[in-house]
């Protein structure tokens, strides 16, 4: 029997995180999280994930302010942003120094998403 990869997907609106979940549970163990706190916490008490992906606007801090301070503590994990905007300069820089591995847009794409995380675990 394959192992699912562990996944944490950052989200501050419940309809995207059960989206997504419902999207990827098949394939991935999927743990979602309603904040960038809460994301925080799940990566502390969980060192079975290797992949993150988080929303890009979020209420208390952005999903790249969240990673730089994930990827800190955590640098094993490789980490994703999900935006339902225009890619910015602020995610370009992120890119360039391999502080994310590549940036999705909403409505997001299972493919590419399925195939970027293949791609870093297979």
């Amino acid at each position: 029997m394959i192992e699912k990869t562990n996944l944490l997907y950052v989200d501050d609106e419940v309809i995207n995180l059960k989206l997504f979940e419902y999207n990827f549970k098949k394939k991935y163990l999927v743990t979602t999280a309603l904040s960038a706190k809460a994301g925080m916490e799940i990566l502390n008490n969980n060192s079975e994930i290797k992949i993150v992906i988080s929303d890009m606007k979020m209420p208390e801090i952005n999903g790249l302010e969240f990673i730089k301070i994930a990827k800190d503590k955590f640098p094993s994990i490789n980490f994703f942003i999900l935006t339902g905007f225009d890619i910015t300069d602020e995610i370009f820089e992120a890119l360039d120094k391999n502080l994310i591995c590549k940036y999705f847009q909403k409505p997001f794409n299972y493919n590419e998403i399925d195939s970027s995380i293949d791609n870093l675990v297979n």
